[in-house]
């Protein structure tokens, strides 16, 4: 069975994608961006995958890779276009190659004309194409910087990603419009720009006078790109928090488990964001926590001290992870939740304040809310 995952950087408008064969357990990862490593690698622990490579489509432009950051964190190793100029690959690619991951693996194709090393893969029943910028959704990438040529693009397109099955998806590296997938068949009949009995004289002449301004990022994404996103300062880049064994979820919060916040209470600040009913009720409470509902958190964030950390916790974790993030936009930077929250403090059979015995079906089923 084949995972999949289309996941997006809204600050460079990019789409990172993960497959994964759930059978053999690997994956691999096209075009990760630095500032979604924590995510991304979040979501492979959850899935339950191993990520063997990270393929990058081009050197881009917009955005510095996660590839090397993702290789530090959880060992995949990376590669690019033999053509792309960059150093500090695990493996270069050439047109036919493939990346093995578990049963399946994606094909390599060169459609350089965006930039000099462009690739798209292609899965094993060409169901799917990844193209990076060589194709957009209606559109296609400009060719005015890093070895672009349009000519070359327009061949790349029409021999490479066109020659494909009418039924095969092709998904970019960006989209600025809020769409996230088209196929062969659309472009060929719709693509104002590359579909249709457009030639490839006409390409040319629009291409070379679409007058864009450089990318923003291009002074400092094509440079660390070209090391595969290895940052001057490594040790930065790798830094963790490092007041408790934080875990970093899919969702974006830090969380910490019941059993360390228990035995670390003290240390802490437990912020229990649920009702007061709920707070003297059944569940019972944390000894020490101090009680502001959700909806007054906001406005009573002087209460607490920038010197401790904080642990916002509630039933379930649902409000408690609103909480961190409403804490952090106050400038509270040690900020964790309580995984799972009362119920499965309960469940681990941490000491509350007041509270119920609770019968061992909800303590031991129902936190996984």
């Amino acid at each position: 069975m084949l995972i999949f995952r289309q996941l997006f950087d809204p600050t460079s408008s990019t789409y990172t994608y993960l497959l994964g064969d759930k059978r053999g357990g690997e994956a691999i990862m096209i075009d990760p961006v630095f500032e979604q490593v924590r995510r991304d690698a979040a979501l492979v622990v959850e899935l339950g995958l191993r990520l063997t490579w990270t393929l990058e489509t081009h050197v881009h432009a917009d955005h510095v890779t996660g590839a090397w950051l993702l290789k530090q964190r959880i060992g995949s190793r990376t590669a690019l276009a033999c053509d792309s100029g960059a150093a500090d690959a695990d493996r270069y690619l050439v047109h036919g190659d493939k990346i093995a991951f578990g049963r399946r693996y994606v094909s390599v194709r060169a459609t350089p004309g965006h930039t000099g090393g462009c690739l798209t893969y292609v899965l094993d029943d060409e169901s799917m194409a990844f193209t990076g910028d060589c194709i957009l959704i209606r559109g296609c990438g400009r060719t005015d910087f890093q070895q672009g040529n349009p000519g070359a693009l327009y061949r790349s397109v029409h021999n490479q990603i066109l020659t494909l099955p009418d039924g095969c998806l092709l998904y970019p590296a960006h989209d600025y419009r809020g769409l996230t997938v088209t196929s062969v068949g659309e472009e060929r009949r719709f693509s104002p720009r590359l579909g249709g009995d457009i030639g490839e004289d006409d390409f040319t002449g629009y291409m070379n006078n679409l007058g864009l301004p450089h990318p923003k990022q291009i002074d400092v994404a094509v440079p660390a790109n070209l090391r595969c996103g290895r940052p001057d300062d490594e040790a930065a880049a790798l830094a963790e928090p490092t007041w408790a064994p934080l875990r970093y979820s899919f969702a974006g919060i830090w969380e910490v488990q019941a059993l360390w916040l228990e035995e670390h209470a003290r240390e802490v600040q437990v912020i229990d964001v649920r009702q007061p009913e709920e707070f003297t009720g059944p569940l019972g409470h944390i000894s020490n926590a101090t009680l502001i509902p959700l909806g007054e958190l906001a406005g009573r964030t002087g209460e607490l001290s920038h010197e401790r950390p904080i642990v916002a916790v509630c039933r379930a974790g649902g409000r408690s992870a609103q909480a961190t993030v409403i804490l952090q936009k106050a400038g509270f930077k040690d900020v964790a939740n309580l995984a799972g929250g009362m119920l499965r403090w309960r469940a681990e059979g941490c000491a509350v304040d007041g509270g119920e015995a609770l019968p061992r079906t909800v303590e031991a089923d129902s936190y996984v809310i």
